[in-house]
């Protein structure tokens, strides 16, 4: 990781920097050497386990084309049928989508600081961890927080989110 000087960030990193300041937050982002466009990326650059990635996936919600932004552990994956309970009918969000509504390239999608404010759910498994990691606005940037930090800085519910663990085997199987 290096440290840079704010002005210095792209730009889309400085909206998530100024949103965390603006909220007091006391872990400003960093810059990573190497891209973190995946969990597994993202963990093996910070030292970390892959489930302390808190991965930002953008849906399109069919009813009125709004993002929902569902923030879950880099180790599990999410259920639609359960963010579709929460919100609605959802969609696969294409990369125009998710850089016209949230001002973020897929890769780098913050929990904060979005063009568009989404429709956002925090899955329940972010709060085994102390310490999670989550995209600020470029595939080379990640800032540090506790998960009850990511609901206080989100407004977003904490709710469950996720496909089963035995799902997610029985998924990958051959």
């Amino acid at each position: 990781m290096c440290a840079t000087p704010l002005k210095d960030l792209p730009e889309a990193v400085q909206r998530v920097a100024a949103a965390l300041q603006a909220q007091g937050h006391a872990h400003m982002p960093q810059m990573l050497d190497a891209a973190a466009r995946t969990a597994q990326q993202a963990a093996d650059a910070l030292g970390i386990r892959v489930g302390q990635v808190a991965k930002s996936i953008i849906f399109r919600r069919q009813s009125d084309d709004a993002a929902v932004l569902v923030v879950t552990s880099g180790d599990r994956r999410v259920d639609e049928k359960k963010v579709a309970a929460q919100v609605g009918k959802i969609g696969r969000a294409d990369a125009d989508f998710v850089k016209a509504r949230t001002g973020f390239s897929i890769g780098g999608v913050a929990p904060l600081a979005h063009a568009t404010p989404p429709v956002t759910l925090i899955d329940q498994d972010l709060l085994r961890f102390d310490v999670v990691w989550a995209a600020a606005g470029h595939p080379h940037s990640v800032f540090a927080l506790h998960p009850d930090d990511l609901q206080r800085l989100t407004g977003a519910p904490v709710v469950d989110v996720v496909q089963e663990p035995a799902d997610m085997a029985a998924k990958s199987a051959p």
